[in-house]
């Protein structure tokens, strides 16, 4: 009886100390609440956007933010908050209107859309900017229809070496991302109400 009784009270004491030492041996216990600079402030949750990779190719946004030609765009996109979307996995065609391209626009207009009012109807506009999937200029033929992410399509147009969208907006460039690919346009496409 005393052989078991002992043998049970080891038993107890080792298993205690084996959790003892794993709670003390994970750091990631101990630190759960604190950001990473030990400040005891609460880590911030980021989406895809935040990711800090200096190694890959940069995706259709990051290609974007770094673009001197496309800052209303980039202004669009993060007013919209659609720029974590546009950074995840993708693939993504992205008809990407150029700084000029929104200038071409009524007067008012972009100032009007950027309004926290308006963001349905910005997010609208720009969705119809994006294909899911990669299409490039190689692939595309005339009269060929895309539904874009807001449930429209719109018409490619290819003739005599020159690519369109809508009859209307040039394709002057494209450009390959992690995640799909650019074509930069000289117009912005707005959706048939």
């Amino acid at each position: 009886m005393y052989k078991s009784f002992g043998m049970q009270k080891l038993s107890f004491f080792l298993v205690l100390g084996l959790i003892y030492v794993a709670i003390g041996c994970n750091p990631s216990a101990q630190n759960q609440a604190s950001s990473p600079s030990g400040s005891g402030e609460p880590k911030v949750a980021m989406g895809q956007s935040g990711v800090n990779d200096e190694i890959s190719n940069p995706n259709v946004v990051q290609i974007a933010l770094g673009s001197k030609d496309h800052t209303t765009l980039v202004t669009a996109l993060k007013t919209a908050a659609l720029v974590d979307a546009l950074s995840n996995a993708g693939p993504f065609t992205v008809f990407a209107p150029t700084n000029a391209a929104f200038a071409k626009l009524p007067s008012g207009t972009v100032e009007g859309l950027l309004k926290p009012e308006q963001k349905e109807t910005l997010s609208n506009i720009l969705e119809y900017h994006v294909y899911v999937g990669v299409i490039s200029t190689e692939n595309m033929h005339d009269g060929q229809s895309l539904g874009e992410v807001n449930g429209k399509n719109i018409t490619l147009n290819v003739k005599d070496g020159k690519y369109m969208v809508n009859g209307k907006a040039n394709i002057i460039a494209s450009i390959r991302a992690s995640n799909g690919i650019i074509h930069v346009i000289d117009e912005v496409l707005l959706p048939a109400e």
